[in-house]
């Protein structure tokens, strides 16, 4: 595990890093009307109401080398941001470039506070550097999120999975991003040639990687929101990956959205991307309950 220093950014709108605290109101936007049952975002007046989280996630299919890849997919990305408005936007086949252009539209739709990408590129195992797009940047996955403010704290983890399919070249990362304690926010996109590697990366993760980065962080709620290459009733069957108790929901293929048990997970949807890459966007709603409930 490590925290990203050099080749792979970490970006802040807002003032430097110091030591963060609990803040679980760090990531509050307006979703959720049932649940909260007041205006999207609001507390409940004189009751502890729940923070909701609209957790985005896409696979752009960036790398200008895949039979999937337009050049359209970060106009269309830019997109469902301003129309979706997420506070977390996970980022699976990118450039590194492509987080901050799609940084400043994230920001750009909360403008009250400030905001963090993170990016860490695929290895590539011939040359033992990174993965590059056909542009000549780094390939890789991406984090976007929203902080409470410009003094909200924030930490940033990843690595590479130690368990890989031999037979690509590809060696598949993981990234999160820890939000002042409020949220554990996590992508990857797991090996897409092997779904036996793809189950044993998500259960490393999931199992020793995640524990490992709350020890280190604090403890958080958590999600994990990314391309997992593992489907509902596959052999194996994504639900094999998961600890008991945690939630899940998909596109109906291979994007998942999984959450810690402390955490409920609704309402979860489909967003067309309009052909310009091979996945749906994937949007859903987090529930977290305000811990002075």
């Amino acid at each position: 595990m490590s925290t990203d220093r050099r080749g792979d950014t970490a970006r802040r709108r807002g003032r430097p890093l110091g030591p963060y605290r609990a803040l679980r109101r760090a990531l509050a936007v307006g979703c959720l009307i049932a649940v909260a049952g007041v205006p999207a975002g609001s507390p409940v007046a004189g009751a502890s109401a729940p923070t909701t989280v609209r957790v985005l996630q896409m696979n752009l299919c960036n790398s200008g080398r895949a039979g999937c890849y337009t050049g359209r997919a970060l106009t269309r990305a830019a997109e469902v941001i301003r129309a979706e408005r997420p506070a977390v936007v996970t980022l699976n086949e990118i450039c590194r470039d492509d987080v901050p252009t799609l940084e400043a539209v994230f920001a750009a739709t909360h403008p009250d506070t400030a905001v963090v990408s993170a990016f860490k590129a695929a290895g590539d195992r011939p040359s033992g550097a990174d993965t590059r797009c056909r542009n000549g940047q780094a390939y890789g996955i991406g984090l976007l999120a929203r902080l409470a403010t410009a003094e909200g704290r924030y930490a940033v983890h990843s690595g590479i999975h130690p368990t890989q399919d031999l037979a690509d070249p590809e060696e598949r990362p993981w990234l999160c991003v820890d939000v002042g304690g409020a949220l554990n926010a996590c992508t990857t996109h797991l090996a897409a040639t092997s779904r036996a590697v793809a189950l044993s990366q998500c259960g490393h993760l999931l199992d020793e990687i995640l524990p490992a980065v709350r020890r280190s962080s604090g403890y958080a709620p958590t999600v994990l929101s990314g391309d997992l290459n593992l489907r509902l009733g596959d052999d194996p069957d994504v639900r094999s990956c998961p600890p008991a108790g945690y939630p899940r929901v998909d596109d109906g293929a291979v994007q998942h959205i999984l959450a810690s048990a402390d955490v409920m997970l609704c309402c979860a949807r489909s967003v067309g991307m309009v052909g310009v890459t091979d996945h749906p966007a994937l949007l859903a709603t987090l529930v977290i309950d305000d811990p002075r409930g």
